[in-house]
């Protein structure tokens, strides 16, 4: 059995698991994936919006306590889209997804190369709501990843810094930063979305995905579009793999942090409330839609967010 079909096992009325628990689940994950040994470290906090590679556990056991955005409960069938089988994507969101590649191929700038000693630094607009008072705060989140791991990281979660600690042996995050890990990535969104689901063990088409293989392509490809910059062609990449993946639908009337309204692209069956948001037009990529549950379970928040600017830099605290 491995970890993702033990997590399945756990059962939703059980106490959740505590943090070291979670971390040492993660790092088993990891290795897994990278069929090498790996050594359990001290907990290495990362914010809600930026999720490592093994933070797929989390996504796991999160699930199993979801219910979907068509009301359908995590374990159960959920009927597909009228205009397609279960095996076949679902034409609005191939057709929103495709806009999306081809707008992001027509105004893609020239690409800068990070160092591996440098910094990506990112600034976010969050804009969050209680979901039954409606009360609404924004939080300006700033970001200095180290483009190796070697360096320690600043970064921030609703306005509250965090330091991350250099990367150890074995360890990575999803997406990757480092110039080199990106490039292998394919740019055939084809062999793309096999690849990062199966951390380039496999070469399996799409069609013959699981459910599992699914939502995992729709969670890691969202990932991988949050990164600032990515080598050419590879964000069109994404968006067109994201197309090729049943069981994504769209959701009309999303509004982002800006308050722009647009279309949502959603994996229903297993995240509530997380789409991508694209104008409903021009299919210009806007931001994130999330939603986060208080620790004592009583508020749930929608989180609306959208980077504002980024770029690459020598050393911690320092802007463009």
């Amino acid at each position: 059995m491995n970890e993702l079909d033990e997590l399945r096992g756990w059962e939703a009325g059980a106490p959740p698991l505590d943090d070291d628990t979670r971390h040492r689940a993660r790092i088993r994950l990891f290795a897994a994936m990278n069929e090498q040994p790996a050594a359990v470290r001290p907990l290495r906090r990362r914010p809600v919006l930026r999720i490592a590679l093994a933070g797929l556990v989390t996504a796991a056991v999160a699930a199993t306590v979801l219910v979907a955005v068509d009301g359908t409960e995590e374990g159960q069938q959920a009927k597909p889209p009228a205009d397609s089988s279960p095996n076949v994507a679902n034409v609005a969101a191939v057709k929103v997804l495709s806009g999306a590649a081809a707008w992001e191929r027509k105004h893609e700038k020239q690409t800068v190369v990070p160092r591996d000693d440098q910094f990506i630094y990112s600034k976010r607009i969050i804009k969050e709501t209680e979901e039954r008072t409606g009360e609404v705060r924004t939080y300006t989140d700033e970001m200095w990843d180290s483009v190796d791991g070697s360096r320690r990281s600043l970064t921030m979660e609703l306005g509250k810094i965090m330091w991350e600690e250099p990367m150890g042996e074995g360890e990575g995050v999803w997406p990757p930063r480092r110039w080199d890990e990106l490039k292998k990535l394919p740019t055939d969104p084809e062999k793309l979305v096999p690849a990062i689901v199966s951390m380039g063990t496999s070469d399996k088409p799409v069609s013959a995905f699981t459910k599992d293989d699914r939502w995992q392509a729709y969670f890691l490809l969202g990932e991988l579009l949050k990164a600032p910059t990515l080598p050419e062609g590879l964000r069109a990449a994404a968006y067109e793999g994201l197309a090729l993946v049943p069981g994504v639908k769209t959701v009309e009337g999303v509004e982002d942090s800006a308050g722009r309204t647009g279309v949502g692209v959603a994996y229903p069956g297993h995240f509530k409330g997380r789409y991508l948001i694209f104008d409903a037009k021009s299919h210009e990529f806007l931001g994130f839609r999330d939603e986060r549950v208080s620790r004592d379970g009583k508020k749930t928040y929608v989180q609306l967010s959208h980077t504002v600017e980024w770029a690459i830099v020598d050393k911690v605290r320092q802007r463009p």
